[in-house]
């Protein structure tokens, strides 16, 4: 089991510094709350093992992707009847230092602002980014083959297993 579990540990170790790498990288970090989110445990049994990562909710919305109202990304979720909330979006405006300008040169209004965004995101949705998606199967096919073959693991199981699955939107 020792083994296993040096296996295990560095999988988990692997997803999560690639992912947090990917974030940064897709400039997809402006709050370091996703970031700091990204967690892994692992536990083994006598003849098996589980492996769990967590996320903040909207992690799953950044790696998958959201299917805008006209736009298609082949995505699990999708804006079908109602735009994300305009006033979430407000720190994020903030903290990218947003302050775009109309034809006559005055400054947008943040609620203006927050509402173009908001309606933006529902027509054309979020593209998926796959931050976490690549390395967990980068990953997995780095396994060992005895222990994929020692635990029948099959990778999509292992990826819905290991990831819990936020409500649809």
């Amino acid at each position: 089991m020792l083994e296993t579990e040096k296996e295990l540990k560095k999988f988990r170790d692997y997803v999560i510094k690639e992912s947090r790498t990917n974030l940064t990288k897709l400039k997809k970090n402006s709050s370091k709350k996703l970031y700091n989110s990204l967690k892994g445990e692992y536990k083994l049994m006598a003849n098996s093992f589980s492996l769990y990562f967590s996320m903040e909710d909207y992690g799953q919305f950044q790696d998958k992707g959201v299917n805008g109202k006209f736009k298609q990304y082949g995505a699990p979720y999708s804006y079908t009847t109602k735009m994300p909330p305009p006033s979430k979006l407000d720190k994020w405006i903030v903290r990218k230092g947003m302050a775009p300008k109309d034809k006559q040169g005055r400054f947008i209004s943040r609620k203006s602002l927050q509402f173009l965004i908001a309606r933006s995101i529902y027509r054309n949705g979020i593209k998926p980014s796959l931050f976490f998606t690549k390395p967990f199967e980068a990953a997995f096919k780095r396994l060992p083959s005895d222990l994929v073959a020692k635990y029948g693991l099959d990778a999509i199981s292992l990826f819905n297993q290991a990831i819990e699955q936020p409500k649809k939107k």
